[in-house]
């Protein structure tokens, strides 16, 4: 039988399932008697909604797996986003994290990554992390609030998340953190105290991280109690890095002829802004951190430095305690407290011996 002869008709070319239904019903009939093949008429739109219904219906189920397979198992990786590596705090934050994880054994996995303080940064993180089946993810929120759908998702594919260092508006199995708001109250009033009630003082702030903000707020409860203190700058942005530090720093140098102390949200800005004195021969204020970081020790050790204190936190030990209970997590167990403050210290150079640091 010639089979062309079928397949055309008047000379236009058909698909068995073209528009000419009488005419496809004919030439499939034929090619099932002679084939023994069974072809549907059926339109190819259609075809292609079955495949993505099918499609759907595998990413339904794989995710409804993944979600009943988050608990009671073995923590095997673990997803750290950080705000950046480049910064000392958050290299004792991943250092922590792996600590943790080579003490519950299991070979895990630990990749860390820098958000550069970037909040679509960080949510691409969360989703990788996400999508990459990771077990638990860790993250130091650089936006509480912008990161939250990143977040939520990563929750409903049935990841636990844990924020450490700075709060998140989102449901997340815990939180740990430094006691931000004693922070910033213990390093003002150690500089009320300096000063006597007396004096001109500029804040260094930085990335409105729920931790700064906490810190700048509880910096200016401890300052509001000394009435003779100006401030006279709060409001810039230092970054969170030691470059941010020495730019802002210049700039109000240049500004304020009489500084009697400075406030850095963080002890990078702060390494920054003792830079920026030297470059400027000013030494007539002391600078006051955040952190414990071995570059605010090494600076308190120099005499001739202006770095006087730091609220010291304890970086690695968030990190421990939250693959610590992440992994109580996974294994059905919930912390009875999910919301955790981890207290800080005031060390100065008269106490700086005895710190024990990162």
């Amino acid at each position: 039988m010639n089979m062309k002869r079928i397949a055309f008709t008047s000379g236009v070319a058909l698909s068995p399932c073209g528009t000419r239904f009488r005419e496809c019903a004919i030439a499939v009939s034929i090619l099932a008697l002679v084939t023994g093949t069974v072809v549907g008429c059926t339109n190819g739109a259609q075809n292609d909604n079955t495949a993505t219904n099918n499609d759907t219906n595998t990413a339904i189920n794989t995710s409804a797996q993944s979600q009943g397979s988050t608990q009671n198992k073995q923590l095997q990786t673990i997803g750290v986003s950080l705000g950046d590596l480049g910064n000392p705090f958050y290299v004792a934050v991943q250092r922590g994290a792996e600590t943790q994880a080579k003490k519950i054994g299991n070979d895990i996995r630990v990749n860390s990554v820098s958000s550069g303080f970037d909040l679509n940064q960080q949510a691409n993180q969360i989703e990788n992390f996400t999508a990459a089946n990771t077990d638990l993810i860790i993250l130091s929120a650089v936006d509480k609030k912008g990161v939250k759908p990143a977040i939520d998702q990563a929750r409903q594919a049935g990841r636990v998340v844990i924020a450490v260092d700075s709060a998140v508006d989102a449901d997340v199995d815990a939180m740990i953190s430094s006691n931000n708001t004693q922070a910033g109250e213990i390093a003002c009033k150690y500089i009320g105290d300096r000063l006597k009630g007396q004096g001109n003082v500029v804040i260094l702030n930085g990335t409105q991280m729920d931790s700064i903000v906490q810190r700048v707020e509880g910096c200016m409860t401890s300052l509001s109690k000394y009435p003779g203190i100006k401030i006279l700058s709060k409001d810039q942005n230092a970054e969170g890095t030691r470059d941010g530090g020495l730019r802002v720093m210049t700039d109000l140098l240049t500004t304020f002829p009489k500084i009697d102390a400075v406030f850095a949200t963080n002890d990078q800005s702060g390494v920054g802004a003792d830079l920026a004195a030297r470059q400027a021969r000013r030494k007539e204020f002391f600078i006051v951190g955040v952190d414990g970081s071995p570059d605010a020790t090494k600076a308190m050790e120099d005499k001739d430095g202006l770095f006087a204190a730091t609220a010291a936190q304890n970086p690695a030990g968030m990190a421990e305690k939250a693959v610590e209970i992440g992994n109580d997590v996974i294994q059905g167990k919930k912390p009875s407290n999910p919301n955790i403050l981890v207290p800080v210290k005031l060390v100065t150079r008269e106490n700086l011996s005895s710190y024990q640091g990162w």
